[in-house]
């Protein structure tokens, strides 16, 4: 049977290629140590799951909520805003509660693209990016990840040369794969070009409290006018080890903000009650969950910077989010990052993100994510540095599948 047309515009998911190995060797008996998926293996704080548990006995908590959050989340994301950025946000009408900022991302594309509308979206990056309004019939035009002088010749060519014009511009910083951190100046020339071109920014703060070294990222909202042409999404999944909960936010412009409300409230109830209490609850703590939470990764980080780095697997360290973002060592990069992960699975026991998934731009590089303990990680890299001192006598007869193309 013919695919139906929105299917046909989706590619084969990469990543469940890699998730058939390690369940095949899982089953097995392999003991498969899976940095692969983004999946926090952190519980949630105690307090907050106290919350939960007291505000679901009340039975009034049963009924449908509300889809944009109940008054008291959204005042809590808004005093967030406010003490983080010092960004001040009405929570009437600049805050809308999410279910995670993947279906935030999604909805907002649902309520802004019409079909063929030109959306300006990094490569590599998380594919909700793309897929979100690839799937509402929106193009995609790719442009550079990173955050310096580069990235701006490309936005100016794509001005020029699309028809019709970019409708929206998508950043994600710390970035998700690559771990890029921007700056508050490279917002500010950001905004400057968005207002000029009339191109309505979109940007993934979800990683916003998991960062390293005393440095915490921006806000692009913090930049003087952003709120007239911006939406940021953030979550709750990383920052509170709260990721099954499926609680995030939407805020900035009023028009934008509204579509996306108009969007969900055909869509979905919002989030169980007592989730949205017990979310609220973790927004207005005194930040100790947070920085358990960001001293843990740090602690990973080191870890799997230095023992990969003494297997012969050179990881730079990331200065933001829970992955790392690694080069294929060289003489497995003709392979490409879905074979290299493939091979990592049936020779070391681990399981890493094959770079392609996140765009084509991706595939000399693997993802790491940090969600092992130490102990597990340091494994890893033992299993690692074994499988690369055999490869020469055990891996003569593997080719690239896109060799003979």
């Amino acid at each position: 049977m013919e695919e139906f047309h929105k299917v046909r515009r989706l590619p084969p998911y990469v990543f469940e290629q890699v998730n058939r190995l390690k369940a095949s060797a899982r089953a097995g008996g392999a003991d498969i140590i899976d940095l692969g998926m983004g999946n926090p293996d952190l519980p949630t704080p105690q307090a907050i799951v106290d919350k939960l548990c007291e505000v679901v006995q009340d039975p009034r908590t049963h009924r449908y909520s509300s889809s944009k959050g109940i008054p008291g989340l959204r005042r809590a994301q808004a005093a967030y805003y406010a003490r983080r950025f010092n960004v001040k946000l009405n929570p009437d009408t600049q805050v809308v509660a999410t279910l995670g900022s993947k279906e935030g991302f999604a909805n907002m594309a649902q309520a802004i693209t019409a079909p063929g509308d030109v959306i300006l979206c990094p490569n590599p990056t998380y594919p909700i990016h793309a897929f979100g309004f690839l799937m509402t019939g929106g193009v995609i035009r790719s442009i550079t990840v990173e955050p310096d002088e580069t990235f701006f010749p490309p936005l100016e060519r794509a001005v020029r040369h699309s028809i019709p014009k970019p409708l929206a511009l998508i950043l994600n910083y710390p970035s998700n794969p690559t771990a890029m951190v921007a700056t508050l100046d490279f917002y500010k020339d950001v905004i400057a070009f968005a207002k000029k071109h009339d191109i309505i920014v979109l940007s993934d703060l979800a990683y916003s409290e998991i960062y390293f070294d005393g440095n915490p990222p921006p806000s692009v909202l913090e930049v003087p006018g952003a709120m007239d042409c911006t939406v940021e999404f953030t979550s709750m999944s990383k920052t509170f080890s709260m990721p099954g909960w499926r609680m995030g936010f939407a805020v900035g412009n009023e028009r934008l903000i509204s579509a996306l409300t108009r969007v969900k409230s055909y869509l979905d109830y919002g989030a169980f009650t007592p989730i949205q209490v017990a979310a609220t609850h973790a927004l207005n703590g005194d930040g100790s969950d947070i920085a358990e939470v960001r001293n843990v990764y740090h602690r990973r980080r080191d870890v799997m910077v230095e023992s990969f780095g003494k297997a012969g697997f050179e990881v730079p360290p990331p200065a933001a989010t829970m992955f790392a973002w690694a080069k294929i060592p060289e003489k497995f990069r003709h392979l490409g990052s879905l074979e290299f992960s493939k091979l990592l699975v049936e020779k070391a026991d681990v399981a890493v993100a094959p770079g392609i998934g996140f765009g084509e731009m991706g595939d000399e590089y693997v993802r790491l994510a940090l969600v092992e303990n130490e102990h597990r990680i340091r494994q890893a890299a033992r299993n690692i540095k074994k499988f690369l001192s055999t490869a020469d006598e055990t891996m003569h007869n593997v080719i690239s599948l896109n060799a003979h193309r």
